[in-house]
């Protein structure tokens, strides 16, 4: 099934916020998160929940966006401490009638493809700081297959990626052992 992603989800925009040190809700911002979108630091929270409205606190399963700057990623919010997302990101929510057709992972995975990342980058707006707008989001084409494919497409990459570790980490352990030999012949 092809449809956008307005069709089958809803999306909003982060909220601005002064982070306070004494906080109870974290406020994820794109600082947080790697090239790829994996979180990279530890998380605490850093915003007061009264100074934040109950719609913008994140579920489990809401798909964020990052669409400010240069580093565009999707990523699945799945953590248990109650957060919100910065003005640097969309919250893309499944609709209720999809829950059951869509994997978040699947959808962050999609978003996070070359095709999709080149379609929403084409039309991104700004010199200094280049942004996605929702309109560009809300347009940009879903194909969704069966849940049995979503799951397979996402163990598939999970073991490429896993690949891609090991390579690296290959690679920096013989890189290590090289120097060390040159050392050794030197002494």
């Amino acid at each position: 099934m092809k449809t956008t992603l307005k069709h089958i989800s809803s999306i909003q925009t982060g909220v601005f916020a002064k982070p306070n040190i004494d906080g109870d809700v974290v406020y994820l911002q794109a600082k947080h998160f790697s090239e790829t979108g994996q979180l990279n630091s530890l998380l605490h929270p850093d915003l007061m929940s009264d100074a934040v409205s109950v719609k913008h606190l994140l579920n489990k399963g809401d798909v964020i966006f990052a669409a400010k700057g240069t580093k565009n990623f999707a990523t699945v919010y799945n953590l248990d401490i109650p957060a919100v997302a910065s003005t640097s990101f969309f919250v893309i929510r499944i609709n209720e009638n999809y829950k059951h057709s869509i994997i978040p992972e699947y959808l962050a995975w999609w978003m996070n493809q070359s095709f999709s990342q080149t379609f929403l980058k084409a039309q991104a707006i700004g010199t200094s700081i280049v942004s996605i707008s929702k309109a560009v989001l809300e347009e940009l084409e879903i194909t969704i297959p069966v849940i049995h494919k979503q799951e397979l497409i996402l163990k598939i990459n999970t073991l490429r990626n896993k690949e891609a570790a090991l390579i690296k980490q290959l690679e920096l352990l013989k890189e290590q052992q090289l120097q060390q030999q040159i050392i050794n012949a030197i002494k």
